[in-house]
């Protein structure tokens, strides 16, 4: 009876377990039914908004192959009418002329004459096709869109799957390239690995971003900086006497961004006039009273910046430095992903982009020891505590930079974002 009851016991506290078990697991059920609705729904929202995207694009290059055949085509068809009619003209007065009798004299010399007249009238002013190579291109974009939405699915899709190189995720391995050296970066393209450091389409085609409209702000410019607008600086010998304020540089030739970055993507162009200059980002609690060694942009952890000294590019973030092989382009793009905790820095020219260098944490190479990337991963990501500002560094006398505009075609595809 002992072990009965023992039996008993057991098989009771067995089903009570059991029936805890199957509470959580039908929770859990629901909660993967739950997640799964939801996440299906977002799904189909985003595929209707790129749906509708396409379309209106669609829409929009239809209708401009159409006002371009529109206007080439009527002013084709009136040439063509014209020489028709000239054709036929011409043809008459010969045919009047050539009937003429042989004897009669003063009627084959007006005849003549109007055939010399009908000769010599003004041609038809040359075709302008003033559109020709827009209506031409459409083409050539819309396949450049179909090449750059294929490979994002492709990656996305293998992303999802966790596929890439050697087991590792596709953002790892695009993480891991940005990180190497120029050897191995090149020996990556030449094995067909899609890297950072290719060129990319221009703005239009970076994920979720926003065009970023920065104006200077004269209340933190050093002395020795001029400044045009609220769009230009320039580095002088003479100093400016601005008034007092708690926030202007007095130890380093820097200016700063009046607007704040705290959420989302951002991204902004600078133009390289002239001289030695550092672009990048701070944080908005810099004290802009620090010592020169420690007050410039990317010698401290609470800034990060990219410079121009001349002969390289160079990457600065607390004190270390990571120099880039890349030809100078007089354009640079900023695109500061706050929620990803990465900034990238792209030479712009004829609407492509290349990666110069991204800033972002990486553990791709653990058994490789870099410096500057080592910096990276232990402090970095503690910039992003705080607000910040775009910055700017005029190293050299008569170093000078302007702030974008952005390019016509990037401005109206981010407007529609």
């Amino acid at each position: 009876q002992a072990q009965q009851a023992k039996f008993l016991s057991d098989a009771e506290n067995e089903l009570e377990e059991l029936a805890v078990t199957i509470t959580q697991a039908k929770k859990m059920v629901e909660l993967i039914k739950g997640a799964a609705t939801k996440e299906r729904e977002r799904v189909e929202k985003l595929f209707a908004e790129a749906s509708e995207v396409l379309a209106t694009f669609q829409k929009e290059v239809a209708g401009f192959i159409e006002d371009g055949e529109r206007s080439m085509l009527g002013e084709a068809e009136a040439d063509l009418r014209w020489k028709e009619e000239r054709r036929a003209k011409l043809a008459q007065c010969k045919q009047n002329l050539e009937n003429v009798p042989s004897t009669d004299t003063i009627y084959f010399l007006q005849e003549f004459q109007a055939l010399k007249v009908a000769m010599e009238e003004n041609l038809s002013p040359a075709l302008s096709f003033q559109n020709e190579l827009n209506f031409t291109k459409c083409t050539q974009a819309v396949g450049a869109v179909k090449d750059v939405l294929s490979a994002a699915c492709k990656n996305q899709w293998d992303h999802l799957q966790g596929k890439g190189i050697d087991g590792l995720s596709f953002q790892e391995m695009e993480e891991g390239l940005c990180s190497l050296s120029p050897s191995a970066q090149r020996a990556g393209r030449a094995g067909g690995i899609s890297s950072c450091f290719l060129p990319h389409p221009h703005v239009s085609f970076l994920p979720h971003t926003v065009a970023f409209i920065i104006d200077l702000d004269s209340d933190t410019a050093d002395k020795f900086i001029q400044l045009f607008g609220t769009k230009g600086a320039k580095r002088v010998l003479c100093p400016i006497p601005y008034p007092e304020s708690p926030t202007r540089f007095i130890n380093c030739e820097q200016v700063l961004g009046v607007n704040l970055m705290n959420r989302g993507n951002y991204y902004w162009e600078v133009e390289l006039i002239d001289g030695w200059v550092s672009i990048g980002v701070i944080a908005e609690d810099f004290d802009p009273r620090e010592a020169y060694n420690r007050g410039r942009l990317g010698r401290n952890e609470k800034s990060c910046c990219l410079q121009w000294n001349g002969q390289n590019y160079v990457a600065w973030f607390g004190g270390f430095e990571s120099v880039i092989q890349q030809p100078f382009f007089h354009t640079i793009g900023v695109f500061l992903e706050y929620s990803e905790k990465a900034l990238t820095f792209y030479g712009v020219k004829d609407s492509k982009m290349t990666c110069l260098q991204q800033l972002k944490v990486s553990h791709f190479a653990k058994g490789q020891f870099d410096p500057f990337q080592n910096k990276i991963n232990h402090q970095f990501a503690s910039l992003f505590s705080c607000k910040l500002k775009p910055a700017f560094f005029l190293e050299s006398v008569d170093a000078h930079l302007q702030i974008g505009p952005l390019k016509k075609d990037c401005v109206s595809v981010l407007k529609r974002r």
